[in-house]
């Protein structure tokens, strides 16, 4: 159960807005293949980072040449491929509820742009005018810097929305952000002690109040 007032609604997109699970499973499942890493290893460090900074985590010795080629090449398989791609139970139809309410919202990603685009488009969820992708940060997830950038595009600080999000990483840099935090699905972590959850979107309610907005379900 959620009960919140806020100024604006900040979104995760991948395990958040998007289910992409096998599209992301087999890529890393590929790149750990090659590089003698067990994937379980792999995905347990890569949710809700960039592909950049799971590469140097993996390949710390490699040229930062060679790890750029090989994070281009996981995020331009990933963009071509969208077979499977599912919205999260009721997220496109909470999206359109919030806009339709006047509600500022923005997508915060740690995926490259044309990538959160393909995936947001294939699952059938409207993009938000506002979208702060792993291009526009320089600190990507579990640095707090894409939330805080997300607000600023919306006109609000951080502590002034709420977000939600399904990762360790993104759920640290939503906290951190000063933004209140919703953690969407299953996942038990430290990060995740005290905080409001949904296991998605069907039936939360959106109300205008005083210049404000209220969220319950």
């Amino acid at each position: 159960m959620i009960d919140i007032v806020a100024s604006g609604v900040l979104f995760d997109m991948d395990g958040t807005l998007v289910d992409s699970t096998a599209i992301v499973e087999g890529a890393w499942g590929r790149f750990g293949a090659q590089h003698d890493i067990a994937p379980s290893t792999i995905l347990a460090f890569s949710h809700g980072r960039q592909t950049i900074d799971t590469v140097r985590h993996f390949l710390p010795d490699l040229d930062p040449t060679e790890q750029r080629r090989l994070a281009d090449e996981l995020v331009a398989d990933e963009v071509e491929n969208t077979h499977g791609i599912i919205e999260i139970p009721g997220a496109a139809a909470f999206v359109r509820r919030l806009v339709e309410a006047g509600v500022p919202v923005a997508l915060v990603t740690s995926a490259p742009r044309d990538l959160a685009l393909n995936r947001m488009r294939a699952a059938g969820v409207d993009v938000p005018e506002a979208v702060v992708t792993s291009e526009d940060v320089e600190h990507g997830k579990p640095h707090p810097d894409g939330y805080v950038r997300g607000a600023a595009l919306l006109g609000l600080r951080a502590e002034e929305c709420v977000a939600f999000e399904d990762a360790p990483a993104g759920l640290r840099a939503a906290v951190d952000s000063g933004a209140t935090t919703v953690v969407v699905g299953e996942l038990e972590d430290d990060v995740t002690i005290g905080l409001a959850r949904v296991h998605g979107f069907d039936g939360i309610e959106v109300s205008a109040e005083d210049g404000t907005f209220r969220l319950r379900g």
